[in-house]
């Protein structure tokens, strides 16, 4: 099987690579769960939050935001103690108030999923092997700069164009790899949130 170099050698990281990356996903929970991830992300390796995640959702109520909108201050404290996630009072205190920004995105446009795929970039060339892929895009920065005025945290644009990636608003997967046509069909056949 061919892959896209930044899979590597460990097995979780490729089994993410394989079957969750760039597949298009328009559940509410995973796409707030994906958004907060790529935030805790910022300035580590993937696989580091990617080796935390079980624990990310057992503390943070698998991503149900009415849940973790409920969250306080104690849970903050709390979970600043956990070692089997990533302990930055910042991040997490954004978990929870993305938590309840989602939740009055979700009562404006029905989902935040309908949100979400407002700002699906139009299709551009296949990358190929050699090719560096951008860290950010128009698209990604209209993301942020929406989130932003919307209250949300930790969602610069580099966040952003990283959970487009990964939810499959786009399908940065290199031409030569396996999972590209795969995610391709899945894209051609989903169904956009309105």
């Amino acid at each position: 099987m061919e892959r896209c170099a930044w899979a590597g050698d460990d097995a979780e990281n490729r089994r993410y690579h394989d079957e969750e990356w760039g597949r298009p996903g328009t559940d509410d929970f995973r796409l707030y769960e994906k958004l907060c991830l790529e935030g805790f992300q910022s300035g580590l390796s993937w696989l580091t939050v990617l080796k935390k995640r079980p624990r990310f959702r057992k503390q943070f109520h698998d991503f149900e935001p009415a849940r973790v909108a409920t969250m306080t201050e104690a849970d903050i404290v709390r979970l600043l103690a956990d070692p089997g996630i990533i302990r930055h009072r910042g991040k997490i205190a954004s978990t929870i108030n993305n938590a309840v920004r989602t939740l009055d995105i979700q009562r404006e446009f029905g989902s935040f999923a309908a949100y979400i795929w407002r700002f699906e970039p139009k299709p551009r060339p296949v990358p190929v092997v050699g090719e560096t892929l951008p860290a950010q895009t128009a698209e990604s920065l209209a993301l942020s700069k929406d989130l932003r005025k919307r209250g949300f945290t930790f969602v610069g644009p580099t966040t952003c164009y990283a959970f487009m990636q990964a939810m499959g608003l786009v399908n940065d997967h290199y031409a030569h790899c396996t999972c590209r046509e795969r995610c391709e069909s899945e894209r051609a056949a989903l169904r956009r949130p309105v």
